[in-house]
C-alpha cells in the first residue's frame, strides 16, 4: 500500500504541475470566468484531456493485488484494474465549470476508461460512475453563475473526497474483485485524490487572487492618482498644471521618466533624460511628433524607435499617449523606460487609460473655465440691469435743489459721482467689498431722503470688518425695494434696519421695514421671476436673486417673512475676505 501511495502522489503530483503551467495560459483564465458556451466548451476539451491523460498514466493492478508500473497505458489487461488521477480531473472539472462541463468531463472520462479496457462488461461501470460525479461536483459548488474562487482549499478536499468514495462503492459493486480490491486501493486514492482536488483548486485560486490583488493595488494607484491630478487640470495644460501632474504620476508609477508635452513644447519632464529633456524647450524625439500627427498611440522597445536627437540619451522605451479635447491633440503623455525588458502590455495599458483620463479632465477643464466665464457674463449683465431709471430721479431732485440750495446741490452731486463710480465697478467686479457696498447704499440714501424729507428712518448696522466680500447692489436693492414698495403712501414712521453679521462661516445680511407687509400670492413670485409693479419692472430681486445662486448656491438664495406688521428679507452667503477668494 506504501508504494502505490507514492506511485499515486506522483502521478497527482504531475497533474498538479500541469495545473500550474495552465493558469499561466491567458485563453484558460477567460474561460473560468465566461459563461458562453465556447468556454465551456473549451473547459471540457481542456479537463478531458487531463482525464484522458490520468487514465494514461495509471497503474495496473493483477487479481493478486500486483503492481504493473508503465510508462504509458494504452490498453488493460483482462481481469486487471487501474488505479489513476481519473477522478481529481473530473472531480475539478466539475468544481470550476459546474455541472455541464463536469458531466460532460466524466461521461468523455468515462468512456476512454472503458475503451482501456476493450469495453468488456465489467468496466461498463466507469461511463456512468464518472459521469455521476461529473455532475455532483458541479452541483456540490454553492454558486454555479459566479467565480468558483470562493471555494476554500477544505471544502474542495471534502469535494474530492467524497467524489472519489462515490468510486470506491461502484468498484465495490460492479468490479469483479471487489471488496479485496476497494480494500487494497481505497485508502490512497481517496486521500491522495482529496489533496490533489484541493491543491489543484488552490493553485488557480491563488494565481487568480494575486492577479486580482494586483488589478486592485493598481487600480487603487490610479484612481489616487487622477484624483490628485485633477485640481491641477482644472486650469488647463500648461506649465505649471504639467509640473505638478508628472511629479504625481513618478510618485504612483514605476516608470523612470515622465513627460508632458503641448503640440509643440515640452512643458514638463521629470526622471531620466531630464538633462536635455526640458521644459520650455522644443519636443527633442520624433516618436512624439508621430503620435501629434497621428493621433494614435505609439510604443517603443528601443532608442532607436523613440528617436531623440541627443545619442546618449538613456531612455529605451517609450509609451507615448496623445491627449485630445474634442477629438483634436493637444499634446502627449509620455511614459519611459531605461531598460526595455521593463515594458509589460500592463503598463501600456495603464498609460493608454492615463492618457484617456487626463484628456478628459482637460476636457473638464475648460469646459469649467468656459462656464466660469458665461456665469460672470450673465451675472455682470444682470448687474447692469440695476435701476437705471434711478439716474433720471436723481438729476431731475439735483435741478429742482440748484434753485433753493446750490450747497446742498453739490453735495447731491458728489454723491451721486460716487453712486456712479460704485456702478461701474459692479458692473465689471462680481464681488465687492461691504466698505464699497456702504458706500453705494449711503450715496443712494442720500438722494432719495433729499427727494423724500423726514419720510424714512434707515439704520446701517454691522459686526463684521469692511473688507467682507459680496456681490454688488446687494444691500441697495434691498434697500431701494424696501423704499419703494413697503409704505405705500405712509408719509411718516417709515423704518428701515440693516444688520450685517457673520455666522458659522456664513455672512448674513437682513433688512427689516414695518411697512404693511406683502399677500402670500406675491411673496411666493418674488425673487422666482419678475414681478412687474407701478413703481419699475420687478426685475431688481429677480436679478439678483439669481446672482447669488450662480456665485454661491441655493442656500444663498433670498428668503423673505412678511405679516401686516413688516416685512424681512435674509442672505446668507459664505463669508470671505478680500485675498481670500
Amino acid at each position: 500500500m506504501l508504494y502505490l501511495t507514492i506511485l499515486m502522489t506522483e502521478r497527482v503530483g504531475f497533474v498538479i504541475i500541469c495545473a500550474f503551467l495552465l493558469v499561466n495560459i491567458p485563453a484558460f483564465r477567460k474561460c473560468l470566468f465566461a459563461q458562453t458556451i465556447v468556454a465551456k466548451l473549451q473547459l471540457v476539451i481542456i479537463f478531458s484531456l487531463f482525464a484522458i491523460l490520468a487514465n494514461a498514466t495509471g497503474i495496473e493492478i493483477d487479481p493478486a493485488n500486483e503492481l504493473h508500473n508503465k510508462i504509458i497505458l494504452t490498453a488493460v489487461s483482462h481481469d486487471y484494474s487501474v488505479v489513476n488521477a481519473r477522478i481529481l480531473a473530473v472531480t475539478t472539472s466539475g468544481i470550476i465549470g459546474g455541472p455541464w462541463v463536469g458531466g460532460s468531463v466524466g461521461l468523455i472520462a468515462g468512456l476512454h476508461r472503458a475503451f482501456q479496457a476493450g469495453f468488456a462488461s465489467e468496466a461498463w461501470f466507469y461511463i456512468p460512475s464518472s459521469t455521476l460525479i461529473g455532475l455532483l461536483s458541479g452541483y456540490l459548488y454553492k454558486d454555479k453563475n459566479s467565480s468558483f474562487t470562493v471555494m476554500t482549499p477544505w471544502r474542495s478536499f471534502i469535494v474530492g473526497l467524497s467524489m472519489e468514495s462515490i468510486q470506491m462503492i461502484f468498484i465495490f459493486l460492479f468490479s469483479p474483485t471487489g471488496w479485496v480490491l476497494v480494500r487494497y486501493i481505497a485508502i490512497p486514492m481517496i486521500l491522495i485524490s482529496s489533496l490533489g482536488t484541493s491543491i489543484f483548486i488552490s493553485i488557480i485560486t491563488m494565481y487568480l487572487r494575486q492577479e486580482e490583488e494586483t488589478r486592485a493595488t493598481q487600480t487603487h494607484s490610479v484612481l489616487k492618482l487622477t484624483n490628485q491630478t485633477l485640481p491641477y487640470f482644472r486650469d488647463g495644460l500648461n506649465f505649471k498644471s504639467a509640473e505638478q501632474v508628472v511629479r504625481i504620476i513618478k510618485k504612483y508609477t514605476n516608470f523612470d521618466a515622465i513627460s508632458i508635452t503641448d503640440r509643440n513644447t515640452i512643458l514638463a519632464h521629470i526622471g531620466a533624460g531630464s538633462d536635455h529633456h526640458i521644459s520650455g524647450e522644443t519636443m527633442v524625439t520624433s516618436l512624439s511628433e508621430s503620435v501629434i500627427q497621428s493621433g494614435q498611440v505609439k510604443v517603443a522597445r528601443n532608442a532607436e524607435e523613440i528617436g531623440c536627437s541627443r545619442i546618449d540619451c538613456p531612455l529605451q522605451a517609450a509609451i507615448v499617449v496623445p491627449l485630445r479635447v474634442s477629438e483634436e491633440v493637444v499634446g502627449t503623455l509620455k511614459m519611459y523606460y531605461t531598460d526595455s525588458w521593463k515594458l509589460t502590455p500592463v503598463e501600456i495599458q495603464l498609460a493608454t487609460g492615463l492618457g484617456e483620463i487626463f484628456s478628459n479632465q482637460i476636457a473638464l477643464g475648460e469646459a469649467e473655465m468656459q462656464a466660469k466665464l458665461v456665469r460672470d457674463a450673465e451675472i455682470k449683465s444682470l448687474q447692469a440691469q440695476v435701476n437705471p431709471h434711478f439716474f433720471f430721479n436723481a438729476i431731475n431732485t439735483i435741478s429742482a435743489m440748484m434753485r433753493r440750495d446750490s450747497e446742498k446741490a453739490r453735495q447731491l452731486l458728489l454723491q451721486l459721482s460716487t453712486y456712479f463710480r460704485s456702478n461701474l465697478i459692479g458692473a465689471r467686479e462680481t464681488k465687492i467689498t461691504l466698505a464699497q457696498e456702504w458706500q453705494q447704499v449711503k450715496a443712494y440714501l442720500s438722494l432719495e431722503m433729499t427727494r423724500f424729507p423726514n419720510k424714512y428712518d434707515v439704520q446701517l448696522n454691522t459686526t463684521v470688518s469692511d473688507d467682507v466680500l459680496l456681490p454688488p447692489f446687494t444691500i441697495q436693492v434691498l434697500v431701494e425695494n424696501a423704499l419703494k414698495h413697503a409704505f405705500g403712501k405712509r408719509k411718516t414712521d417709515n423704518h428701515v434696519v440693516v444688520n450685517v453679521n457673520g455666522q458659522d462661516k456664513r455672512l448674513l445680511i437682513t433688512v427689516s421695514d414695518n411697512g404693511q407687509g406683502i399677500s402670500p400670492a406675491l411673496l411666493k413670485r418674488l425673487g422666482t421671476e419678475a414681478v412687474p409693479s407701478e413703481h419699475g419692472s420687478g426685475t431688481a430681486l429677480h436679478n439678483l436673486n439669481q446672482r447669488l445662486v450662480g456665485l454661491y448656491d441655493e442656500k444663498s438664495r433670498l428668503h423673505f417673512d412678511s405679516s401686516s406688521q413688516g416685512t424681512t428679507v435674509r442672505i446668507s452667503i459664505p463669508l470671505t475676505k478680500r485675498g481670500e477668494q
